[in-house]
């Protein structure tokens, strides 16, 4: 594995040589003062307080937009039209005319400032062998790899494919990519070979770049051999990179390149591309658990903003703070938050290889603890596995370090956002329940930014984003202008980070987002909007269950079962009821060492669920299991759910992308013995 070389640095100055100097952007702390928040604030007259400029962002979108690109982003030529978008024909663009390279801004400026600054800690899975990378280091990295690639004949606009786990080879690579102009197609390690396979031909990639083995958990998955089987049905693969995770050696092909050893001979020095604001930065295909996968596009300039200023203002970064976010760097939210928003910030960003209980469940905490991490940005899921554990896991560490906490992935419940500020956060730090998709690039509703002493409500993702005017529709696609009402989620206008299409497909990118609501980008979520105006996420309106007319969300009967002391998590699903239309069948996880009987636990389910919502939302069957079907990301896949109970075991599909695929075995036995009763 390629480490730093703690060498002194001839690193690459070219672009700052060209005049792409780094933007002065350095924020200062505290106060009200709108300007000393967001100092381009100065220039939005008769702007006052963070409500008021969050009303400016989305009234006056292109001046606000306008102001932060040119302050934030270093450009080698500026743009000159801010933006040309028409969503009822998916036409979205931004910072026309603008040049410049996405790795100069995440990299380049900050040597230029700060070259000894900590850019990257991989927290390996191993406890307590951290590596730490600097941004000279991480761009000395970043330009050899580019380099290789170029030998090896990769063009500006190719698409390298990247299947690799949380490292900072993958982060130089992805970086690499920026640099010469190629897109990226980051596929999570954890796919299967077919998966992988269908995203390599999908994105038409020569060079795929893997390394020869993953560690996760004490576990060591075997990534080489599972690109060596995908490949075999990927004409378009002239020359697999193979980096060394660990010294077990593999069978290397007349196509495969070391890459470890290529990349010594390679200069430290890589010229960047002049990149035009809307060229294709990276590929990210959804899980594809509803049909073929789709590749969505993000492009450079738009993209890049939107990631620094949500990571800035959303989590509350200051210079100097320690970022924490626990995801994948095969999903989004790896791209956007321990990746590009964090560098473009000059943050100091972690890379987490391990897993919240390897080697015992106290690992998020005490890695807490060892690198004084000061926001921490994790998935619900986990957050209620730990939960399972008891407080004294969290006890045992110092987390006086923490300032923020974030939830991210799916609806954080009530329960598991009371343990997570109080426990956790020792009741001082905010829980920021974020809401985002791929689809936006970024976060998009969350509690803050806010006013200083503004109100979280547990369990809501509450206030949009600057430049984000979410609205709910009703049935018949009309706006749903009052409070206290759920609908459609949808937004109004675009935004920088939103995805561009779906790739080879635009028509399908039509139908999907602009196509429900015309004019409106069409979320696919469901919302319920408080008496306040705060926004709560219901679910995916495919996860609506309509129960003798009367429509609920499966997020909202998750959130009061999993509120019952003896439950861990749950999953809720609709499945047919010939007299209801549909019925209600819960899957529920214990927390560990619980003991109570069956009959006693579902009369105690149905009490909770017919007091806080309903008798109709009351589970028709409730299954007991060890644990639910969840992608490696942490998301429950409902889909495997409902085939279960529907009895079509032959349309389940490629269960490798799942955490555990012998979850679903069991849930399968489960289901056939309630169907015998």
């Amino acid at each position: 594995m390629w480490l730093p070389s703690r060498f002194t640095l001839k690193f690459a100055v070219s672009a700052l040589r060209r005049g792409v100097l780094p933007s002065h952007h350095v924020l200062r702390r505290g106060g009200c003062n709108t300007a000393a928040f967001m100092p381009e604030a100065a220039g939005f007259e008769g702007v006052s307080g963070r409500a008021a400029l969050q009303e400016f962002s989305v009234s006056n979108s292109e001046d606000f937009w306008a102001a932060v690109a040119r302050q934030r982003l270093s450009w080698i030529r500026p743009f000159h039209t801010v933006q040309d978008c028409d969503l009822s024909r998916g036409r979205i663009q931004w910072f026309q005319g603008g040049m410049l390279n996405v790795s100069v801004n995440c990299l380049d400026r900050q040597v230029h400032i700060c070259p000894e600054r900590v850019a990257l800690i991989w927290e390996r899975d191993e406890r307590g062998s951290e590596v730490r990378y600097t941004y000279r280091e991480l761009l000395e990295m970043t330009c050899r790899v580019g380099n290789l690639l170029k030998r090896y004949g990769v063009k500006r606009g190719d698409c390298v494919t990247i299947y690799m786990p949380t490292c900072p080879l993958a982060v130089a690579s992805m970086l690499a990519c920026a640099r010469i102009g190629a897109a990226h197609n980051v596929v999570f390690a954890g796919f299967s070979a077919e998966a992988l396979a269908e995203r390599i031909r999908d994105a038409q990639s020569s060079i795929v770049i893997t390394m020869n083995q993953g560690v996760r958990g004490g576990k060591v998955t075997e990534l080489k051999k599972t690109v060596d089987t995908a490949v075999q049905s990927c004409p378009t693969v002239r020359h697999v990179f193979v980096a060394m995770r660990t010294e077990m050696l593999v069978p290397m092909r007349d196509r495969d390149v070391l890459m470890d050893e290529e990349m010594l001979k390679e200069e430290v020095v890589c010229e960047p591309a002049a990149m035009n604001s809307e060229d294709v930065l990276f590929l990210l295909y959804t899980s594809g658990s509803t049909g073929k996968p789709k590749g969505l596009v993000h492009t450079q300039a738009g993209y890049l903003l939107y990631a620094a200023l949500t990571h800035r203002y959303v989590f509350s970064y200051h210079d100097g703070d320690v970022f924490g976010c626990v995801a994948d760097i095969g999903w989004i939210t790896g791209h956007s938050y321990i990746v590009y928003g964090p560098l473009a910030n000059g943050a100091t960003t972690v890379l987490f290889e391990s897993t919240p209980v390897y080697p015992d469940p106290g690992r998020y905490w005490e890695t807490v603890e060892r690198l004084k991490i000061n926001q921490f940005y994790g998935a619900p899921t986990a957050i209620r596995l730990l939960l399972k554990y008891g407080d004294q896991w969290v006890n045992k560490y110092d987390r006086s370090s923490l300032k923020t906490l974030g939830s991210v992935g799916e609806p954080i419940n009530t329960e598991a956002w009371e343990w997570y500020h109080r426990v956790v956060g020792e009741g001082r730090c905010p829980v920021v329940d974020t809401w985002w998709q791929t689809e936006t690039g970024g976060i998009c509703i969350a509690p803050k930014p806010s006013e200083p002493d503004a109100e979280i409500v547990p369990g809501m993702a509450m206030r949009p984003f600057f430049g984000i005017k979410p609205v709910l529709m009703d049935t018949e696609g009309k706006v749903m202008t009052s409070n206290n009402t759920s609908g459609a989620l949808c937004i109004a206008q675009p935004w920088p980070g939103m995805a561009r299409t779906i790739h080879n497909n635009h028509q399908r990118f039509i139908e999907t987002y602009c196509q429900p609501y015309p004019g409106y980008f069409f979320t696919g979520d469901g919302a319920y909007r408080s008496p306040e105006g705060y926004y709560q996420i219901t679910g995916r309106l495919d996860d609506v269950i309509n129960v003798s007319g009367h429509r609920i969300g499966t997020a909202e009967i998750e959130d009061v079962v999993n509120q019952c002391s003896a439950v861990a998590e749950s999953a809720v699903i609709g499945y047919s009821h010939d007299i209801k239309g549909q019925g209600i069948y819960a899957f529920v996880v214990l927390k560990k060492n619980m003991k109570i009987k069956e009959e006693d636990l579902y009369k105690q389910l149905n009490s909770v669920v017919s007091e806080k919502i309903a008798k109709y939302a009351c589970p028709d069957f409730i299954l007991l299991v060890k644990r639910l079907p969840k992608t490696r990301s942490g998301k429950i896949m409902r889909r495997v759910l409902r085939k279960v109970v529907e009895s079509d075991l032959d349309s389940l599909g490629d269960l490798s992308t799942l955490d555990d695929p012998s979850a679903v075995q069991e849930i399968i036995e489960g289901h056939a013995k309630i169907s015998t009763k």
